[in-house]
């Protein structure tokens, strides 16, 4: 059935003010739309649809269909181990499970308990990163320094990237109190100009593990426990035991974050957590893809056709959905709906990459809870007029950043 027939059947089941003008309505609507479509449904029936078949490229409200995906696999409950070892010679062993929220706030709780359990001095720091094994970036991941562009680690700190401010003399220092400054800091800021900067470093492994490495040592220095060694990777002995294990905030706040502030980082640890949870591990893209799609055809009940995996975050414009198939992983995600921002009334996940634009989420109506999707994959975004229009909403989503990011 075509979606403007599928339109016009709808307005049978839609509110009076749309039946009343259905032909003003319909050619608003076609005037905004050169490439994509839209889809509202209520009570389990779509009531208006362009193009409900077409596959698109989705940009982040594929972190929707990812959040589900984890809550699944992990569990709302799941908390994020971190592993520290200590050896004979006093050396620090730390190895990442992929806590996509190992902040400097976290490791500064776990300096202090360091300090608590009678640490006072360490040696050498190697850091585990073996949970992951990555043979490439992540597919739609750039090489630039912005912070979209942050690479997947099993162990990563404060999501892969430094804030730093340099000064018009030329110094550097840590742009957030709870960071200190790090040598790194030093090195990535030296020719930038000056200004605050939030940067990513971490193209290769090695770099990774060299900021997780810098600050916690800068920060066990804050609590008098003294790092006279070296930082390298290292993978933990068989024959330690745990000397400590950190966990994060649970899963579904976790997500909360994720999808508040669109962090593809975030987003691509959950897609590996269920890919490694599911496949075993090490985590790899390829069993995050292959979870993921098993997850949208045998759980959600999406058809082959629907949808293409690529990877976690929308990043990708490989990643491809339809627009019903988008509103049956809503309907799934319904009873974590309010994990998504709330804004003016409706419950919402906007994606942007350059000429991809999308909306999808939830609004109440008198005695409903309706499920709407938008999609365009052209120069030109509309998403806030064709959500205005569909949805009877007054919507102003506000400034759309620009550049190949996905927000």
């Amino acid at each position: 059935m075509s979606g403007l027939l599928l339109f016009f059947i709808a307005l049978h089941f839609a509110a009076p003010s749309l039946a009343a003008s259905s032909r003003a309505l319909q050619k608003q609507l076609d005037t905004l739309i050169d490439n994509g479509g839209y889809i509202l449904s209520r009570n389990n029936r779509v009531i208006i649809a362009h193009k409900p078949d077409t596959l698109f490229s989705p940009a982040s409200i594929w972190k929707i269909a990812t959040s589900a995906e984890a809550l699944h696999i992990l569990g709302r409950n799941y908390r994020f181990p971190t592993d520290f070892y200590l050896d004979s010679s006093n050396n620090l062993y730390i190895k990442g499970h992929g806590d996509p929220l190992l902040i400097s706030e976290e490791i500064s709780d776990i300096a202090v308990l360091f300090k608590e359990n009678g640490l006072t001095s360490i040696n050498n720091i190697y850091l585990d990163d073996t949970d992951f094994q990555l043979e490439s970036r992540g597919s739609g991941a750039g090489t630039s320094l912005n912070p979209y562009d942050a690479a997947d680690n099993a162990l990563a700190v404060n999501f892969n990237t430094i804030f730093i401010d340099k000064k018009k003399d030329g110094s550097i220092t840590s742009a957030e109190p709870q960071t200190p400054f790090l040598p790194l800091m030093l090195e990535k800021g030296r020719n930038l100009k000056p200004g605050r900067h939030r940067i990513t470093i971490a193209h290769r492994g090695a770099e990774s593990l060299r900021l997780a490495g810098e600050l916690f040592r800068a920060i066990l220095a804050q609590q008098d426990i003294r790092c006279s060694g070296t930082i390298s990777p290292g993978k933990v002995p068989m024959n330690l035991v745990i000397f400590q294990r950190h966990y994060s905030i649970k899963l579904d706040e976790i997500i909360r974050q994720m999808l508040l502030y669109s962090n593809n980082f975030m987003a691509n640890q959950l897609f590996l957590a269920c890919g490694a949870k599911a496949e075993g591990i090490p985590a790899t893209w390829e069993k995050g893809k292959k979870t993921l799609n098993n997850f949208l055809l045998d759980e959600i009940g999406l058809n082959k056709g629907n949808c293409r995996v690529e990877e976690g975050s929308g990043l990708s414009r490989k990643n491809k959905i339809s627009l019903r198939a988008m509103l049956k992983v809503l309907d799934y995600f319904k009873d974590n709906r309010g994990l998504l921002e709330r804004k003016n009334g409706l419950l919402l996940k906007s994606g942007t990459l350059s000429n991809v634009f999308s909306y999808a989420g939830y609004f109440s109506t008198p005695g409903n809870l309706d499920s709407f999707v938008i999609i365009l994959n052209q120069n030109t975004n509309n998403r806030d007029k064709i959500l205005s229009l569909i949805t009877g909403h007054q919507f102003t989503g506000g400034h759309v950043p620009s550049g190949n990011g996905n927000h």
